[in-house]
Formats: C-alpha cells, structure tokens, sequence
C-alpha cells in the first residue's frame, strides 16, 4: 500500500491525476477508514494500539496532503463520497496483495418485482417557510402535463445508432478547433430588463436579448470581469425563469445576494445558511453553496423551480463526486417539470484538465446524458448526415455544440465595451469562529464609545448644559467639551433621556428619523476623534485592531478566489497590508498547490527583483502576494490583468497606486480590481468612505479649493458611523 500511495503523491506533484490516480486514491482510504476501525476495536494493548495508529496516521496525512491539492480527490475523503466499481476491485486487490482476506461481497438478493419500491427519504433539512409556501395553496396539485406533451423531434437512431457519440463530440473541441473562440451568433444586445440607473456592457445584452428570444441553455465561458453574474440574473428576467436556483461557491454566495439586488431588485433573493432557518421560501431566487446543498436536496429538488444557474461550474467536473451528482439530480428534475427551463452554467475556466471536463457541464445543460447525446443534438448531427469516419464530422460537430449555447468573450475581445481600469466588489460572509470574534471586536469598540458619549451627556446634565442640542451631523467644531470628565467625580446624577416619540410627534418626522435627530452628532464626532486619537497608543481593542482582525478572518477566502482567478484568467497580483495575513494566504496557496512569489519590506532589491522576475517570466508562478505599503509603487506587473485586494487602505490614493502595479504601459487588456469586503463589518464602511473621497484628488488638481482626503477622515468617519448605529440601536 505505501507503494500505491506513493504512485498519488507523485502523480499529485506532477499534475497528472487521472482516472486511474483517483481509483488508487479512493482504494487506499477506504483501507485506511477500515484498518483504523479495526485497530480501535482491537483487544491489543494500548502500546500497540498507538504504534498501529500512529503509522496509519502517517499515511493519511500523506493522502491528506495530496488531496487538498486537488479538489477531486478532496471530494473523494467525503463520507457520502460514491465508491466506484474500480476502486473497490483495487481495493480487493490490494488486501489480496498484503495477504489479507478481503470480505465477500454479499450476494445481490433477487429483485421482487412484485414488491413496492422504497422511496428514498426526503435528504436533511426543510425549512419552515418553504413548508409554509407549500401549504399556501394545498389544494393545487403540481401538473407535469406540459412537459410530457412537449414535442419530441424523432431520435430514431440512423446513422450515428452505433457510434460511441459522446467521446466524439469531446474530440471535436481538439481536432477542430481551428483558432476559432467557441462562441455561439448572440443578437443584438437588449437593455429591455436593465432596471433603471443601470447600463449594461454591449456584450452583456446579447446573452439577454438571447435569452428574450427563447434560448435556454448556455455555457457562459466569459473571463472573469466581464459580467457573468448580471448576464444570468437578467437573462433569468428575459425568460421568466422564476423561482431560479443559484448554486455557487461559499466565498461568492454573498456576492450573489448583493448583485440580485441590484439587478432584479423587484424579485426577492434568499441565501441558504446551514440548515436553512432563515430561508425565505417564497423568494423569487435562492441561492445556496454547493458545500451545504446536500443538506437540501429534497426539498430543492420539488420546489419548482423554472431555472437553475450553476456558478464557478468546472467545480462540477467530476462526474462521480457527490457535488456533481446533487446539481445533476437537481437539474433532472427541474428537467422532468418544467418545459424547456433555463439553464445556465457559468465558468471562466471550462475546461481543467482535459476536454473530458466537458462532460459534467454539458449532462447539466441536458445536451447529453451519461452514454449519449440527447435531442436537439442528436437530431442535429444526425441530420447532417457524417459520422466519425468523416473528417467534416469533427469540426461540424464542435459548431453543433457550440450553438446550443456555449459563450465565450475574452476582456481583449470586448476591450471597447468596458473601462480601462475598474474596481468590483466581492462582499464574503465570516462564519465560524473568525466571524464571531470580529463581532465582538467591533462591539467592544462600539461599547467602549457608547459608555464615553454616556458620561459626556452625565457631564452636561449635572452643568446644567440642554442634553439634547440640535447640532448638525457635520458640526464639528461647537466648541471645547470635556468627553473624558467622569461624572462619578461630582455630585452628577444619570443623563436625561430623550423622549424619542414625543420629539418625532413634535417635529412631524418618522420615529426612525428622529432616532438619528436625537443624538448629540457634535458630541458624537468628539468622541470618535478622542477615540482615534487614544488608538494610536491604546494596547485594548481599536479600530485598528479592528481591521486588522477582518483581514485575518478574510485571508482563506481571498486566497481561494485568487486561486480561482489564476486557473481562469492568469496570473494575479495579490495585495495585503499586514504581514500575518500575507503568511496565511501563502500557507493557503501552498496547500492549494499554487506557486507564488511574495514581494513584502525587509527583503534585499535582490531578493525583491527576483521574486518580481518569477511572477513576470515564469508561467508557472501563478500569483504575487505583495505588500500593500512595501510593493504599491515602484514595480511592474502588466503580465496580470486581475488584481485581488484582501486588505483595504485607508485612501483611495494607496488603493489606486496598487492597481496601477498592473494598470501600466504595456498592459494589452482591461484591469479588473477585486476588493474582498467583509460584509456587516466596518470593511463594508471602509469601502463606501473610499469611494466617497476618492473624486477629492481629482478636483483638487483640477484647481478645486476642497480638500484632499487623509486616511484621518476615513478612520474618523468609520468610528463616527459605528457609535451612531450603537446610540440607535
């Protein structure tokens, strides 16, 4: 065994995990899984029993090592992970091979034709709102009627009935492709469901239009940067595809979220967390994470659902992987109740190792099935009258699939359709433990400034000072007040509270409204600038360790979208400010098998040189991670045209020195910059604060007289936002 395991390691290393690597995988897991069992339940004694372990150990943390480097065999060590015929043959051979007696297969009992078939169990979890969606109409039974009286163009086998097709058509895209990009003819573009205030790229309408004049699947092939997710959401609109299924990625589903909003925003969109509680089961779009969509299958796949989108769809290829096998059953069923639904799988890296990674992609679109094409392609090669024996087969054959929807733009093939240089949000949820002690850092902090602005308005209570005085948010400067001076010290009783009812009864304005109304904003601003200014020596919780946590909780999910973004589009230019965030994401990249140079302070120009080279000339380094303040000027790194922002600056003007590492003479394409934005954090009010200041630099070069923005504001602002919500709410 140590041999087969050593065959994985190797052929991990050297990229060439096959079919036959993944066999050998599984075996030895499941040998694994099986001898430490047995060695637990042994009635040897506990030396031997740690000696026996401890070696196994060893062995699967070999596996273990392997596996994160490839996400198929990860998806092999999972419990519910199907074993495949070949693997449990090797396995047999293998315990033959170290003279063990493998176990006898039991013997298949006679099928009882005669008897009830079993239905499975509904799988996990049902929401209580998707019960209560259910039974808002109980008396409407669902009617399938439309689907089985769809018409069916004849499949009756001519030409192609004895050719293994499938494998064919995979060929197709190797032997025909001539240098041609695999698009489909797209329409004109349509603006026709863009909601007001919004604009689509001209490439982004033709899917739409597409969609309006009754397309319904598509391999939407797009570089990252181009749009995908407002094409789907919008082309879900054009073809009233509603309810709509998105399943996606962990890092992304907040994102989806956020971009239906904007989008569709007359539909709403429900998040699937976990076991679902807060599941809205009368969303128009739910949206769920293919590593809790087990979790779910029953219900989902009854819901009725006229479409279903499937994000970052290459995570799919694995046909035999419990992952691959949940979409498929989902999109079978949506299949077998809806008339022609749609259908979206969206990847900007379609294919990974080989044309064979088609093959789950195109089972979801229900452009084949396991062993064969299904209509309309078959029909279509059939009626071309040309079998593989032909050469003209092969580059008809690739047109054939194309047209049934597969898209492809790369951001140099629509350069004139979008900017230059522009910034996207990925907003990402912290769960777990990382997320909850951000929230209790930013409610210490917020605490902290809530018991100081408490002791200021003590203080102006017992001096005979009005408690509630109307200055303005932006009122800054009223004047001197002590917001340190304990009230304990004097004779000062507790603060008068506002009548908040009787104000906004008095003033006529909404109760909420006059919430904001009665803070003191003067006294407010006063006790965020003391705040910032105790932070700079304050060793407690601030607003700098604040931020600092948020970009220690982000970094696993910024180097998985790095790492996403550098196997679909290229190489990359990481930015990080604080160096413990840096060593995380390469201690994640490492494990992802994604080679990287690091550019950070204290290193030689020798040193930093040389790292900069082997990002530049080297194709296999994937990735810079580089320092926010020690690699945002002064280096040139147009060979990535996607730059990832883990960490936010406190200034637009930092911010935009960082991208402008890859945004300089020399770069051929667009440059698209991605800013990870913990979402509900005060990294959600970073970003907004940037963008707000970032046209000030510009106007002042333009002869304005306002002000340029120091980092000072930013900070100030975030405290002054943070102690408003806490005096609200």
């Amino acid at each position: 065994m140590t041999d087969t395991v050593r065959d994985v390691q190797n052929a991990v290393k050297d990229g060439r995990v096959t079919p036959a690597v993944r066999t050998k995988f599984q075996a030895v897991a499941l040998i694994l899984r099986e001898e430490r069992a047995r060695v637990r339940a042994s009635g040897a004694s506990e030396g031997r029993r740690n000696e026996q372990l401890k070696r196994l150990d060893g062995i699967a943390t070999t596996l273990a090592v392997a596996a994160v480097r490839d996400a198929d065999l990860l998806a092999l060590l999972e419990e519910d992970a199907v074993v495949s015929s070949a693997a449990m043959t090797y396995k047999r051979d293998l315990l033959s091979a170290a003279g063990v007696a493998p176990e006898p297969e039991p013997e298949e009992e006679p099928e009882d034709v005669a008897a009830t078939p079993v239905a499975p169990p509904e799988r996990r979890a049902v929401p209580q709102s998707v019960i209560s969606r259910q039974l808002a109409n109980p008396f409407l039974a669902p009617d399938f009627s439309a689907v089985a009286a769809a018409p069916q163009r004849s499949t009756r086998p001519r030409r192609l009935g004895r050719w293994d097709l499938v494998p064919a058509l995979l060929s197709s895209f190797e032997r025909a492709s001539g240098g041609e990009v695999a698009c489909m003819p797209l329409p004109p573009p349509s603006s026709a469901h863009t909601p007001r205030g919004l604009e689509l790229m001209q490439h982004q309408g033709q899917v739409v239009a597409a969609a309006a004049e009754g397309h319904r699947t598509f391999l939407l092939a797009d570089e990252p940067g181009l749009g995908k997710t407002a094409q789907a959401l919008l082309a879900a609109e054009a073809a009233a595809a509603y309810p709509l299924l998105v399943v996606v990625p962990s890092v992304v589903k907040t994102n989806w979220a956020r971009e239906a909003g904007l989008w569709t925003p007359h539909r709403a969109a429900t998040v699937i967390q976990g076991s679902g509680e807060n599941v809205n089961g009368f969303a128009d779009v739910v949206i769920v994470n293919y590593e809790v969509l087990d979790r779910h299958m029953g219900w989902l796949g009854g819901f009725g659902f006229r479409g279903m989108v499937v994000d970052e769809a290459h995570f799919i290829k694995n046909t035999t992987s419990q992952r691959s096998q949940n979409v498929l059953e989902i999109a079978d069923r949506i299949r077998s109740r809806t008339v022609r639904p749609l259908m979206m799988a969206l990847t900007g890296t379609p294919l990974i190792n080989d044309v064979d990674d088609f093959r789950a992609i195109w089972r979801f679109l229900g452009w084949i099935d396991a062993d064969r094409p299904l209509p309309p392609l078959i029909d279509e090669l059939e009626d071309a009258d040309l079998t593989p024996a032909d050469p003209e087969f092969y580059p008809n054959a690739r047109h054939t699939v194309i047209d049934l929807g597969i898209v492809r733009r790369r951001k140099v093939d629509v350069a004139a359709d979008i900017p230059a240089r522009r910034v996207a949000d990925l907003p990402v949820d912290l769960d777990g433990a990382e997320g909850r002690s951000v929230r209790a850092a930013e409610a210490a902090l917020a605490a902290r400034m809530v018991e100081r602005y408490e002791r200021a308005m003590a203080h102006r209570a017992a001096s005979g000072i009005p408690v509630h005085t109307p200055a303005e948010p932006d009122d800054a400067d009223a004047g001197p007040l002590d917001v340190e001076h304990d009230p304990a010290d004097g004779d000062a009783g507790p603060a008068e509270v506002v009548d908040v009812e009787g104000l906004a009864a008095a003033e006529g304005l909404d109760v909420a409204v006059a919430e904001v109304a009665a803070i003191d904003h003067d006294l407010v601003r006063r006790v965020a600038k003391a705040e910032l200014k105790d932070s700079a020596t304050d060793t407690g919780e601030n607003v700098f360790s604040v931020v600092r946590r948020i970009g220690r909780a982000k970094a696993g999910l910024a180097a998985d979208y790095a790492a996403q973004l550098a196997r679909s589009a290229g190489k990359v230019v990481f930015f990080a400010k604080h160096v413990d965030v840096m060593d995380a994401v390469e201690e994640s990249f490492t494990r992802q098998g994604v080679r990287f140079a690091s550019v950070r302070g204290g290193q030689t120009p020798g040193a930093r040189q040389q790292q900069v080279d082997a990002f530049v000339n080297d194709p296999g380094v994937s990735v810079a991670v580089c320092s926010l303040t020690a690699a945002g000027v002064g280096l040139n790194l147009q060979v990535a045209s996607n730059v990832v922002l883990a960490e936010l600056s406190w200034t637009d003007a930092e911010q935009t020195q960082a991208i402008d590492r890859a945004h300089r003479i020399g770069q051929t394409e667009p440059v698209t910059a991605w800013r990870i934005i913990a979402a509900q954090t005060v990294d959600a009010r970073i970003a907004k604060l940037i963008d707000s200041k970032a046209g000030l630099a510009a106007r002042a070069l333009d002869g304005s007289d306002e002000e340029v923005a120091a980092s000072t504001d930013v900070q100030l602002e975030v405290l002054v936002a943070l102690l408003t919500d806490a005096l609200r709410g």
